[in-house]
């Protein structure tokens, strides 16, 4: 394991060292003195280990593909944006647009999530272990958002074919989110994400909000108004 202090180092070259690493290393890298910095660990493209001991500040781990990325701390805006492949752990809270347009892997923030988490996310899992803000998976387009706490306003608005599940209450839903039945394969989905996530929760306690698919479908009964 190599450790590196980010204020010895300076973030550059801290992020040219993490991003050139070989395809296939499986290293691990730890990171101190992060001091609430700015996009730490970010355009990951290969298997390795890095730990963030500390909170961190904007877009950290933005476009992570391959990578294994532990913050032992809190993140500000835009943690995993982009997001491809990975996994992100966040050990405290987030804030605004968590996950935003994340194409895939998973984003586990054990604590709460700001407004617009999940916003535009492309096929990314989110699991929040506490609750998150309003706006959330606003035009979500795929992926799964699971939500153990509560979600604020808006929640899906103008969303497509994301599933979203809370178990906790919803303030209000957005335009074309609705409540969805929640089927086999939507438990099995769940189980599989809170296993992963380490969620103490089962899949039964969770409500599925998906889209009433009115807001992006032509209706030929409606031509005259578009």
């Amino acid at each position: 394991m190599e450790t590196i202090d980010l204020q010895t180092q300076g973030l550059r070259a801290l992020n040219s060292t993490l991003q050139n690493t070989a395809e296939v290393s499986t290293q691990e890298y730890t990171i101190v003195n992060p001091q609430g910095s700015h996009a730490i660990a970010v355009g990951l493209n290969s298997p390795i280990q890095v730990t963030v001991e500390g909170s961190t500040g904007y877009y950290c781990a933005g476009m992570n593909q391959k990578a294994s990325i532990h913050v032992n701390g809190s993140v500000g805006p835009g943690v995993a944006e982009n997001m491809m492949s990975g996994e992100v752990v966040i050990n405290g809270d987030a804030s605004q647009y968590a996950g935003a347009t994340g194409h895939g892997g998973l984003l586990n923030i054990k604590g709460n999530a700001s407004s617009r988490c999940g916003i535009s996310m492309k096929g990314i899992d989110i699991v929040v272990h506490g609750n998150i803000g309003h706006m959330s998976a606003f035009m979500a387009q795929t992926g799964n958002l699971v939500v153990l706490g509560d979600a604020g306003d808006a929640l899906g608005d103008s969303l497509y074919e994301a599933q979203l599940f809370v178990r906790g209450t919803v303030k209000s839903l957005g335009t074309d989110c609705i409540e969805k039945e929640i089927r086999n394969e939507h438990l099995q989905t769940l189980a599989k994400l809170l296993a992963r996530a380490g969620a103490d929760a089962k899949p039964e306690e969770f409500k599925r909000y998906g889209s009433a698919r009115q807001l992006y479908n032509f209706n030929i009964d409606n031509a005259s108004s578009y």
